[in-house]
């Protein structure tokens, strides 16, 4: 998800824009959540107009913005992953584009709130995929239950900020050690002023310093966490993949390859 600060809503710049409707609002223990539309766009919002996801209703595997885009990029450092765990689901745009463009069999997400997922199928486009399975609960317990998986996304993101598991040791390190030989943990994390992520010095000593970042213009940066320390970012690989998904994507990939740099 987003860092969470309020956005205006994007439109083309050569449109108004667009009136915002209410398609739907509940309310549970954590608080509100709504959909709202404005135009082709769906926006999943927690709390106070706090915007979580943004789905281009024609086509919900597209992904808006940068922030997915740095994951779905993270998701093509394995060479060919076949099961993927998604911590946070949010609209599911993410989870879809993985299901739609990666050579995945089966897919798991675990989802805090029980209407999210329902909200997602019902106005946010979410595919009742069979290869995906959705279970709901606290990730930071649910984890130990899940299978391990070649590609694990975490972005656990509420109306305040990251989830406390963005700065759980115990937490990611679990999240490392449930990767299959080869994978890679993709983190969405918030980041601080300097443009670091949050909790650079926890990540960098828990990670032995050996994973990559990727700044995105919504303010976050994305990790790129391998398994284990021989394992390495293969860029050239990143490059050729993202060009040659380019056409099916309808962007390209490659500006966000440019920008990734070394644990700082």
């Amino acid at each position: 998800m987003p860092d969470c600060r309020e956005r205006n809503r994007a439109v083309p710049l050569h449109e108004e824009p667009k009136e915002e409707h209410l398609l739907a609002e509940v309310r549970d223990e954590f608080g509100v959540i709504r959909v709202m539309e404005v135009g082709d766009y769906r926006f999943l919002e927690f709390g106070e107009a706090i915007e979580q996801s943004c789905v281009f209703t024609p086509d919900p595997s597209w992904l808006e913005y940068d922030y997915t885009r740095a994951m779905l990029l993270g998701a093509l450092a394995h060479p060919a992953p076949e099961c993927a765990l998604f911590l946070g689901l949010g609209a599911g745009n993410l989870t879809q584009a993985c299901l739609k463009f990666l050579p995945l069999e089966d897919v798991e997400a675990i989802e805090l709130r029980p209407d999210v997922p329902r909200l997602a199928m019902q106005y946010l486009g979410l595919d009742d995929d069979p290869r995906l399975t959705i279970r709901i609960g606290d990730a930071m317990e649910l984890l130990a239950t899940a299978e391990s998986a070649d590609l694990i996304f975490v972005d656990l993101y509420t109306d305040t900020g990251p989830g406390v598991g963005h700065l759980a040791w115990k937490f990611l390190e679990s999240c490392q050690q449930r990767l299959n030989p080869g994978g890679w943990l993709v983190i969405n994390q918030w980041a601080c002023n300097d443009g670091k992520p949050l909790g650079a010095a926890l990540l960098r000593g828990l990670f032995h310093r050996h994973y990559w970042e990727c700044p995105v213009k919504e303010g976050n940066v994305v990790l790129l966490v391998p398994a284990d320390l021989d394992q390495q970012l293969d860029l050239a690989a990143l490059y050729s993949k993202a060009a040659a998904m380019a056409p099916q994507l309808g962007y390209s990939l490659k500006s966000l390859i440019d920008v990734l740099r070394p644990a700082s």
